[in-house]
């Protein structure tokens, strides 16, 4: 019974990091633009934080579903769609590096417009991409999609 609990805890968890994560990730896609004030930075460095931690925390519930509650570990490290999934979200975290990067130099910046690079914008529309294509995989697994018999 407290096995359960712990489970369904931690899935909770699990999914608001993720809601958390996707509503930071579309507000930087939604306010970065080619040009950006001081004070844009500024904000945009929190959301980009919000983002970092919320990654973190998604990673770290899933690691605890996938090795301690749920089903067996077993069941997802045998799946080369759980592996893709794993893959999609390590290359989210690296296309996350040069956004990171960018607003932390940019976040005391007094400069009253700030030219935002083309790579950026364009990273942060993939993770986008990223996003929609990781549940997708995510609900094949879970589904036992991907298994050999």
């Amino acid at each position: 019974m407290i096995v359960c609990m712990y489970y369904e805890l931690v899935r909770l968890l699990h999914f608001a990091a993720i809601f958390i994560f996707a509503g930071a990730l579309v507000i930087e896609n939604m306010a970065i633009k080619h040009q950006i004030t001081g004070e844009d930075a500024r904000n945009l460095a929190k959301v980009n934080a919000v983002c970092g931690i919320s990654a973190l925390a998604v990673l770290a519930f899933g690691l605890t579903l996938w090795l301690w509650v749920g089903k067996p570990s077993e069941f997802y490290s045998s799946n080369p769609l759980f592996h893709a999934k794993i893959g999609l979200f390590t290359l989210m975290a690296l296309c996350a590096v040069v956004p990171t990067v960018f607003f932390i130099k940019h976040n005391k910046s007094a400069a009253e417009v700030i030219e935002v690079p083309q790579l950026l914008r364009l990273l942060l529309k993939f993770q986008l991409v990223l996003l929609v294509t990781i549940p997708v995989l995510a609900l094949l697994v879970a589904r036992g999609i991907g298994i050999s018999s």
